[in-house]
């Protein structure tokens, strides 16, 4: 076993380990393996270990390995896009991707509905919350979450799902979970609406069990996965 294969086996067990522990079945809570900066060999190593759903924070990065993978006739994979997204770089998106993760203005999910291939399935859709209120992060403020859904859903190209946020870091379990809550509460409320919301994107390797405790339906892990990042590529 390969050491990308050896860490996915890991967290998998984590992820079962915290499901079970709060009475959650494990098959609740997908894994997306964020492979941002990470060569296409490594997913390569993660597609061979079972992994079929993977996180790109860059968008160019993110199409080379899709392409790279559709060209080689792995046609079962999931991309989720899931970094901030700029209005010249929606097309891409839209064209390649099949979830985007940081739905935050009502013009990034206009564009990706109108440039969204008619000849694909909708661009499943997550609307990104800044729970922690940080200036650093993207995101919308909860109190705009009602807003911004009710007109999401009315875009043909795009799917709905649910909803993601990255909590500001805390290394205390209880302040975790405190966070992960309010984002659940939101999700669930707004599960209540829409019919196609059933995705929390929530938790990371350090807060995954937390945020699964709480309801998240997607933890999204890289480091633990890929070994550390070498930004100095991007």
């Amino acid at each position: 076993m390969n050491d990308i294969a050896h860490n996915l086996a890991q967290v998998r067990d984590k992820i079962s380990a915290a499901a079970t522990q709060c009475g959650r079945a494990p098959a609740e809570v997908t894994l997306l393996a964020v492979s941002k900066t990470k060569p296409a060999s490594a997913v390569a190593e993660a597609i061979d270990a079972g992994q079929r759903a993977f996180g790109e924070n860059y968008v160019q990065e993110g199409v080379d390995k899709i392409l790279h993978f559709r060209e080689a006739g792995v046609d079962d994979l999931q991309w989720h896009f899931i970094g901030p997204l700029q209005s010249n770089k929606s097309r891409l998106v839209a064209e390649h991707f099949d979830w985007c993760h940081t739905i935050d203005r009502l013009r990034i999910a206009s564009r990706l509905s109108e440039q969204r291939p008619a000849d694909l399935p909708p661009l499943n859709v997550l609307i990104q919350v800044n729970i922690s209120d940080e200036q650093s992060k993207s995101g919308i403020a909860l109190g705009e979450l009602d807003a911004l859904a009710a007109q999401v859903v009315e875009l043909p190209g795009i799917c709905l799902r649910g909803l993601m946020a990255i909590p500001a870091p805390e290394t205390e379990y209880a302040r975790q979970f405190a966070v992960a809550r309010q984002m659940a509460v939101a999700f669930e409320a707004l599960k209540t609406r829409y019919p196609t919301v059933d995705t929390l994107s929530l938790g990371m390797t350090d807060d995954m069990t937390a945020a699964i405790a709480a309801g998240s339906t997607m933890v999204r892990i890289g480091t633990a996965i890929f070994g550390a990042r070498d930004y100095t590529k991007n």
